[in-house]
């Protein structure tokens, strides 16, 4: 019996979470309406308060998901370099051009910082820092990067690509911004290599 409890509880919670990153995606964070949402999926507003607290904790669960999404496929393509640097520039870079994905622009870099605050202490962003960080002391320990503290130089890259992808889903014209900022990630990035590039 508790197991099925268990389980309503946790296909209700899948379900208004699917449903606000569709109506935060299509109205925006301010303009969803949390009765619209709940009535949607069958569910009352009791289930979104018990589950989320309310609609900011609703949000902070939508952005947790897809910034976790953006990350994986970021660390899927840094991979496929098959090499620690290389992978490093790739992962940076696919990080910064999801800026311009509609639902990323606007529930992840535009409401979530409006919304839940500074992106850099949200719990999917201290994954992405550790990853980064993993990959940092790697090329530390083969002397490939310069044998800067670890944790800083991560921190550092982290939030190079994190404020990248913020300028970019925030100007007039993302498109045009978007190769200014890779590059620009780029060359911060190899201000850290032992050997010029």
């Amino acid at each position: 019996m508790a197991k099925r409890r268990i389980d309503t509880m946790e296909e209700n919670r899948a379900k208004l979470i699917a449903a606000a990153r569709k109506a935060f995606a299509e109205k925006g964070y301010s303009a969803a309406s949390m009765d619209e949402l709940t009535a949607e999926v069958g569910l009352t507003r009791g289930a979104l308060y018990h589950n989320f607290g309310d609609k900011r904790g609703l949000l902070a669960a939508v952005v947790d998901q897809i910034d976790s999404e953006m990350a994986s496929q970021a660390q899927e393509i840094g991979a496929r370099e098959g090499d620690d640097w290389k992978g490093l520039l790739a992962e940076g870079a696919a990080y910064i051009e999801m800026a311009l994905v509609p639902e990323v622009q606007r529930i992840v870099l535009l409401d979530g910082p409006a919304v839940l605050g500074d992106p850099s202490r949200w719990p999917s962003q201290s994954s992405c820092f550790l990853e980064t960080k993993r990959t940092v002391e790697r090329l530390i320990a083969k002397e490939v990067f310069k044998p800067l503290d670890a944790e800083a130089a991560a921190r550092l890259l982290s939030g190079a690509a994190l404020n990248a992808a913020l300028w970019v889903a925030a100007s007039d014209d993302p498109k045009h911004v978007l190769p200014k900022a890779i590059e620009t990630f780029h060359a911060l990035a190899a201000g850290l290599l032992m050997k010029p590039a």
